[in-house]
């Protein structure tokens, strides 16, 4: 695939709340990068089934979702961002809205770095 093929299945996906099939476009060998100071999961996160376990948990820690968006992608060579907003009540912490630039890296068709922007909420 290439990387535009890549962007906009993954937008598909959130878009449809199909995680396992955006997952599935993520390189085995693939790193996570979150915001330093981020009080849940880890700062960088290598491996595909390593990211999708971290996603799973914050999943499984949400009391409920009161809405969210995500934009189209803006492609520049092997680089993707996409600008994404959330609103979650978490079961521990609150509730917290966020907006964020996801920016991904692909390489052989598969997103191998994935690296999130956003202000980290006071603890």
């Amino acid at each position: 695939m290439t990387t535009e093929e890549v962007a906009r299945n993954l937008v598909r996906f959130c878009k449809e709340g199909k995680y396992p099939e955006a997952y599935d476009l993520y390189a085995d060998d693939a790193v996570s990068m979150e915001m330093e100071g981020m009080a849940f999961g880890n700062q960088i996160t290598k491996g595909k089934a390593n990211i999708l376990e971290e996603f799973v948990q914050w999943q499984n820690n949400i009391q409920e979702m009161h809405g969210g968006s995500v934009g189209e992608p803006m492609v520049a060579g092997n680089h993707f961002v996409v600008p994404m907003t959330s609103d979650v009540t978490f079961k521990e912490g609150g509730r917290m809205q966020m907006e964020e630039l996801c920016v991904y890296e692909v390489a052989n068709g598969k997103i191998k770095k994935a690296q999130f922007f956003y202000e980290v909420p006071p603890q």
